[in-house]
C-alpha cells in the first residue's frame, strides 16, 4: 500500500466533490469544480485512490477591530473504507507546518460535525451560534419605542449598500469573514429553492441607510390550514442604531400571514432576549459556532486589537506545534502589541486551544481557571487577563464556509 499527500489535479475535482457530499450525505452542494481550486486542497491518496478531502480558503476575518487572514478549513472527509488510518491527522499536522513557515494565515477556523474531532488537534469552540423559531406575535417590546425612519426594498442594482453597511456593522467585531461577491452571492443572496421568494429590505433614515435584512418566505408542508401559515426565514440582518433594531423587529410583526419566523445564525450576545415581554417564546437555542485554533502564538496574537495596554507572561503547551511550546510574553496596548519569547515566570499555563478561546473573547481567563482550562501561578494578575484580552463584542459569525 502506498499513501501520498498532495493537492487534487484539476481532473480530480469531481471525485474531490462526490467524498464531500458522500460524507456529509449532502446533494446540495455547488459543484466543486467551480467553488473550490485544485491548489486550495490538500489531501490524502491510497494506492492513487482519492481517500481524504480538506480545504482551505484564504479568508479574512475581523479580529475586535482589526482584520486578520484565517485559513477557512473545508471540505473535509474521509470515506468510510479509508478510516481510523490517521490521514486527517496527518494532513492537519503538515497544514499547520506549512501555514507556520509560510507565516501569513496563522490561525486556522472552522465549522465541525462533531466539535472532538478537531479539538484532538489544538483547536477550540471559539464562538457560539443561536437560533429563534418563534411566532411573531410575541414581537412585543417591554419598552415600547417609536422609531424615526422606515423600510424600503432594496433594489437589484444597490448591492454596494448592502457591502457597505455589512462592512461598517462588522468593523469591531470578532468572527466576522470579509465577504467577496462570489461568497454574497452563494451565501445570503442564493436564489432559494422553487417556490419561495428571496427579499431584500433596507432601513432609513431620512434618506441615509442604517440596516437590512435579507430573508425568505416560504409555505412550509401542511400550510395549507386555515389561519397564516407562511414562514419567514432571516438569512442576515445588520443593524447600526438601536432604532435600526427595533424598526427591523416591527416590519417583521407586522406580516400578518407569517406564523413562524426563523432566525438560525444569531449571535449569542443577540438583545432580542432582553427586550421583549415573552422572551422564552423565542424558543432560542444554542450550539457550537466557529472552532479555533493559533498555529503561530508570536505571529498571531499581534493581529487583533486590544483595548486595553497590560503586559502577559503565559506558558504554552502544544503537543502538535512545537514552535508554540514555552512560555511567552504579550505586550498589547491600543496602538499596537507584540508577542516574544520570555524567560519570566509564567503567569499562567494552558493548553493552545484555551489560548484561542481566550484571544477570541469566548471566554475569559478567570473563567478558564475556574473550569480547570488553565493554571494560574498569580492570581492577582487575573484581572489584568481579562481586562486586555476582553473583545467589544462576544465573537460570532454569520457566514459558513
Amino acid at each position: 500500500m502506498t499513501v501520498e499527500f498532495r493537492p487534487v489535479t484539476k481532473e480530480e475535482m469531481e471525485r474531490f466533490q462526490y467524498i464531500a457530499a458522500n460524507v456529509f450525505v449532502s446533494d446540495q452542494n455547488p459543484d466543486a469544480t467551480t467553488v473550490m481550486q485544485p491548489e486550495l486542497t490538500y489531501c490524502a491518496f491510497e494506492d492513487g485512490k482519492l481517500a481524504t478531502t480538506y480545504a482551505e480558503w484564504p479568508l479574512t476575518m475581523r479580529f475586535n477591530g482589526s482584520s486578520a487572514p484565517i485559513a477557512g478549513v473545508t471540505f473535509v472527509g474521509t470515506l468510510p473504507i479509508y478510516r481510523r488510518r490517521g490521514y486527517l491527522r496527518k494532513i492537519t499536522t503538515d497544514r499547520f507546518e506549512i501555514l507556520h513557515e509560510q507565516g501569513e494565515r496563522v490561525i486556522a477556523a472552522l465549522y465541525a460535525s462533531r466539535a472532538a474531532i478537531y479539538q484532538r488537534y489544538g483547536y477550540a469552540v471559539v464562538s457560539t451560534q443561536c437560533s429563534y423559531s418563534f411566532d411573531p406575535k410575541y414581537l412585543q417590546f417591554s419598552v415600547p419605542q417609536a422609531v424615526p425612519g422606515n423600510f424600503r426594498e432594496l433594489a437589484d442594482d444597490e448591492f454596494p449598500t448592502l457591502v457597505e453597511l455589512y462592512r461598517h456593522f462588522r468593523a469591531d467585531k470578532t468572527g466576522y469573514i470579509h465577504r467577496a461577491k462570489a461568497m454574497w452571492d452563494v451565501g445570503v443572496l442564493a436564489a432559494p429553492p422553487t417556490g419561495r421568494m428571496l427579499n431584500k429590505v433596507v432601513y432609513q433614515e431620512n434618506g441615509e441607510p442604517l440596516g437590512y435584512m435579507i430573508y425568505v418566505m416560504e409555505t412550509p408542508p401542511g400550510g395549507d390550514a386555515p389561519g397564516p401559515n407562511q414562514r419567514l426565514i432571516i438569512r442576515d440582518f445588520i443593524w447600526l442604531t438601536p432604532a435600526a433594531y427595533k424598526a427591523a423587529w416591527n416590519y417583521v410583526a407586522n406580516m400578518d400571514l407569517v406564523s413562524n419566523v426563523v432566525w438560525r445564525r444569531v449571535p449569542s450576545d443577540d438583545q432580542l432576549p432582553h427586550l421583549l415581554l415573552e422572551p422564552r417564546m423565542l424558543r432560542k437555542t444554542s450550539g457550537d459556532g466557529l472552532l479555533g485554533r493559533i498555529i503561530d502564538v508570536e505571529k498571531a496574537l499581534p493581529q487583533r486589537c486590544y483595548d486595553e495596554e497590560g503586559t502577559l507572561t503565559f506558558e504554552i503547551k502544544d503537543d502538535l506545534c512545537s514552535w508554540n511550546q514555552g512560555r511567552w510574553k504579550l505586550e498589547a496596548s491600543t496602538e499596537g502589541s507584540s508577542a516574544r519569547r520570555t524567560s519570566e515566570d509564567p503567569q499562567v499555563t494552558m493548553p493552545v486551544s484555551t489560548l484561542a478561546m481566550l484571544v477570541f473573547g469566548q471566554i475569559s481567563a478567570s473563567e478558564a481557571a475556574r473550569m480547570g482550562r488553565l493554571d494560574v501561578s498569580d492570581d492577582s494578575t487575573l484581572p489584568l487577563w481579562d481586562k486586555v484580552m476582553r473583545t467589544k463584542y462576544r465573537p460570532f459569525c454569520a457566514d459558513t464556509f
